[in-house]
């Protein structure tokens, strides 16, 4: 945010910030797209994030002694009832901006800022009166506004904030600058306003006059009462337009006074700005999702010096003083109790190494080793207790430290714990689960900057204050150690305790040895593809130029403004700030609308560009060693599933040509025989069925038959084998929707036909399938009553919007509610499925390996001599992962397709 810098003022001189809330929040709304601002449970944020922002900056930069935030009631005041039409012009509130500015005030009530609101006025009269008790008073006086309504307060003591851009850039609006902007002192302003009018609130001025006329007339006879009065002098047809208003003028004038005078429940002696609650703000902006945002609030937090809670985690904890070899015993006498593991180092797949480690136990004494520093004797006694599968170990993302130990040539078992998946099984809904936030949250506890471990990969590269790092490292132990205790209890309320013992702790392992393995990659075959999609997009933007006869850039949205609706003529798109929105979602629309030329080169040209880009990124990817090392990560998806990242091998589709082209680049390595890819069919079809218990569907699957071909023919009335290609795709795109919470429209759009002929078709659907519309309806009534849905294997997610008084927010719940048991009930599938994959692997003591996961479907490179059996036993995992359900076993039959090849394109099947 830029202002000019503050007049210098005593240290002692109290300073009060008032802020006009609707106002700086309503220009927040339109300063930040709604669409880059939003909770995943789809709850709009832009307003209170641009608001916050702003506080945050005010806060920071003028250092108020006072504060207070003053807000609107509704659109009925005092002036309404003398002038119907005040600000009568007015949009009504977006939708989107509906429920934002509660939510600020509950933001502001975490920070001890007042909340002030006086029915049949408005905040700026709140504002004027504050403004002129706190002046009496002695404070200084600071008011951040976007209406110009408050200049007429600014003097020697009241200085107005007035936004230039968004709520970024404020300009401080003194005396002189009020007077060089308008040419009148404030005091003066509202009589110009009068004069010229004001747009937003409604108020017509006189016609043909600008502020300059109002300034000079207003100078000439010494105010608007003079204006007035000597309203028959000024000549002109300015004059003649001053006669024909002056009862509009002197009605404006008395609209735009503000009250200074109102009895309000605060005065400026209780605004004092007080200790904000750090963990009910903590609380709301990690629900908002404000990661950034609320590091930025948290480092404004004063030092608390030796009693803050980060300081008496420290000082509570006893660094154990371990002469050389004493290692060995000091575990011994810990080997029944939990231990925290805290691993310092790169924990990246084929280039973790750690350098330190702390081992906290539950009595507060804690060990600390720097491992380039280790006496041979304790490093082999921590390589033992490392690898101690019966030595119990809990770990923060134990697969970083996995990686990172494994890099310096040290084991890691026997992780019974991880509170990062612990607390991402009893909140899947967080958008991160850092140490530090975690550490806030359950143990009410401060860690200090720099001590938590950061975000996904990397997580462990810290450049740490080396003359503390023992004891911040031993804190972080001892904080592993406790949130186990907490995260333990909460597991078993959330009924989660199986799906992280069972489930997602011994897939750390799994992972991990996938990651460290990469998959291997023709380098040079992909170096020519990246020519080749470099040639295709020169070639797209030549064809373009050639349509339109000259060059322009092409991913300049204005120049693409200019080119379509300008010199081509073609329909509108959206309506944006900047003009007409040129996405992609609106380009591949208008294209099916007009086929016009340029619009195939053009998006052909983006094509091309993504294209090229996904190549140059698994170019960089890979390693010394040939192979590309991708992260899977557990905590990112909601529902569930496994996350791809650095680079993303999830993201490369398999039904385009260019797709495969990129998978013809992911080979067999050396010393292995051929890659074998094994995936579900129609996996989430089948656990819809499972999950319905319609047995129209169950049937459809034992039998044997065309999954859509046989639902088809009882929607449609005909045989199995008369079910046209066009009847197959309806019903296909239909069944799957179903799960997404696709409507009739939704379908209409979908297959390009009439709303009518898609409701009947649904309707058709739901009368053959009855069990599908039961369990549909019955799942959102269930979780609106639980609060949670739940998979096959009892994973839950919370969905507290469900009960909302958004619609935007509810119906996004309902949607999540009709799809997180499906989606999740794969994800714990192919889960399952791994770890009875890997296990069959190694008990048979196979040199064959899992490479990647995606989604449904499993890479592996296998060894020479060992295709058969690997196959088979891959077919046998995957087919009976749903044997053994806590309910029982999946009532449809897996069906399994493997294919193998020199690539993971010739893999396909």
């Amino acid at each position: 945010m830029s202002v000019a810098a503050p007049t210098d003022l005593p240290s002692d001189t109290p300073r009060l910030l008032l802020i006009d809330g609707h106002s700086m929040a309503y220009r927040a709304f339109f300063a930040l797209p709604v669409d880059k601002f939003a909770t995943s449970t789809g709850q709009p944020t832009n307003a209170v994030f641009g608001f916050t922002s702003m506080l945050a900056n005010l806060l920071r930069d003028e250092a108020p002694t006072h504060v207070a935030v003053a807000f609107d009631v509704g659109r009925t005041t005092f002036r309404t009832e003398q002038y119907e039409a005040y600000k009568g012009t007015r949009d009504v509130t977006p939708e989107p901006f509906r429920g934002q500015v509660p939510i600020i005030k509950q933001l502001l009530e975490t920070l001890h800022i007042p909340a002030i609101e006086k029915p049949h006025f408005e905040a700026d009269d709140i504002l004027a009166t504050l403004a002129a008790q706190a002046r009496a008073q002695g404070m200084q006086v600071l008011i951040c506004t976007g209406d110009r309504d408050a200049f007429q307060l600014v003097n020697d003591d009241v200085t107005v904030l007035y936004p230039v851009k968004g709520v970024s850039e404020l300009a401080r609006m003194t005396p002189d600058a009020v007077e060089a902007k308008y040419g009148v002192r404030p005091e003066r302003y509202p009589d110009l306003a009068a004069l010229v009018g004001e747009t937003s609130d409604n108020l017509p001025g006189i016609p043909g006059v600008g502020p300059k006329t109002a300034a000079k007339w207003i100078g000439q006879y010494d105010g608007l009462d003079g204006v007035v009065a000597h309203a028959g002098d000024v000549p002109g047809k300015a004059g003649e337009a001053l006669r024909e208003n002056l009862e509009q003028v002197q009605l404006n004038r008395r609209l735009n006074a503000l009250v200074a005078d109102l009895d309000l429940p605060l005065g400026p002696e209780d605004l004092a700005a007080r200790p904000w609650d750090r963990q009910e703000l903590h609380t709301l902006l990690d629900e908002l999702e404000f990661r950034t945002l609320r590091d930025r609030l948290f480092a404004m937090l004063p030092d608390e010096g030796e009693e803050s809670s980060a300081a008496v985690a420290a000082s509570a904890l006893e660094l154990a003083v371990l002469a050389e070899g004493e290692l060995g015993a000091w575990l011994a006498g810990r080997s029944t109790g939990l231990l925290g593991l805290d691993v310092r180092g790169a924990g990246r797949p084929a280039a973790g190494d750690a350098w330190g480690v702390a081992i906290a136990d539950a009595a507060g004494q804690a060990a600390v080793f720097d491992l380039a520093e280790i006496a041979p004797a304790d490093e082999r006694a921590l390589a033992d207790w490392l690898a101690d599968a019966a030595a119990p170990k809990v770990v923060h993302a134990s697969k970083e430290a996995w990686h990172a130990l494994h890099g310096r040539g040290l084991p890691l078992d026997g992780v019974t714990f991880d509170t990062e998946l612990a607390a991402y099984l009893c909140q899947p809904d967080r958008r991160a689960y850092d140490l530090s936030d975690l550490a806030i949250g359950y143990l009410r506890r401060e860690l200090g900057a720099g001590d938590a471990q950061g975000e996904g990969q990397g997580a462990f590269d810290l450049e740490l204050d080396r003359t503390d790092e023992g004891r911040r490292a031993a804190v972080r132990a001892s904080a592993v150690r406790d949130l186990a205790d907490v995260l333990t209890a909460e597991l078993g309320d959330r009924g989660a305790t199986a799906l992280l013992s069972d489930l997602e702790l011994p897939l750390v392992d799994v992972l991990a040895r996938l990651e460290q393995a990469g998959i291997a990659i023709d380098v040079d075959y992909l170096t020519g593809l990246e020519k080749s999609f470099d040639a295709q997009v020169q070639d797209a933007a030549a064809e373009a130029y050639a349509v339109i006869g000259r060059e322009v850039n092409l991913g300049s949205p204005k120049q693409l403004q200019e080119v379509l609706f300008d010199q081509l003529g073609m329909p509108k798109t959206k309506r944006i700030k900047t003009g007409y929105t040129t996405d992609a979602a609106a380009l591949t629309d208008l294209f099916a609308r007009t086929q016009h030329p340029f619009l195939e080169h053009l998006l052909a040209h983006r094509d091309a560009i993504r294209l090229r880009q996904t190549v140059e990124g698994l170019l960089r990817s890979v390693g010394a060693d040939g192979r590309i090392h991708t992260t899977f990560q557990q905590t990112i998806a909601a529902t569930g599933r496994l996350s791809s990242a650095d680079p993303n091998l999830q993201n490369i589709p398999m039904r385009t040509d260019a797709g495969r082209q990129i998978r013809r680049a992911f080979v067999v390595g050396a010393d292995y025989e051929t890659l074998l890819t094994a995936d579900y069919s129609q996996i989430e079809m089948r656990i819809m069925a499972h999950l319905s218990g319609d047995e129209g569907l169950i049937e459809a699957f034992r039998s044997g038959e065309d999954l859509h071909s046989y639902v088809g023919s009882r929607v449609f009335g005909v045989p199995t084998d008369e079910v046209t290609a066009a009847q197959r795709s309806k019903i296909k795109a239909m069944s799957y929707g179903l799960a997404y919470g696709l409507s009739a429209y939704g379908l209409s759009q979908q297959l390009s036909i009439e709303v009518g002929e898609a409701s009947a078709l649904m309707q058709d659907y739901f009368s053959r399938f009855g069990g599908v519309r039961e369990y549909l309806t019955g799942v959102v009534d269930q979780a609106r009553a639980t609060g949670y849905t739940a998979t096959i294997l009892g994973r839950r997610r919370y969905l507290p919007d469900l009960v909302s008084d958004n619609r935007i927010r509810r119906e996004a719940a309902e949607r999540m509610a009709l799809n997180a048991p499906i989606q999740g009930s794969a994800a714990d599938l192919i889960k399952l499925a791994m770890l009875g994959v890997d296990r069959e692997l190694r008990r048979r003591g196979l040199a064959s390996r899992m490479l990647l996961q995606v989604h449904d479907e499993l890479v592996l490179e296998v060894a020479a001599g060992e295709r058969t059996e690997v196959e088979e036993l891959v077919r046998e995992q995957m087919g009976h992962a749903g044997d053994g359900l806590p309910d029982g076993p999946l009532s449809v039959p897996l069906d399994v397709s493997v294919g193998v090849g020199g690539s993971w394109h010739d893999a396909g099947h």
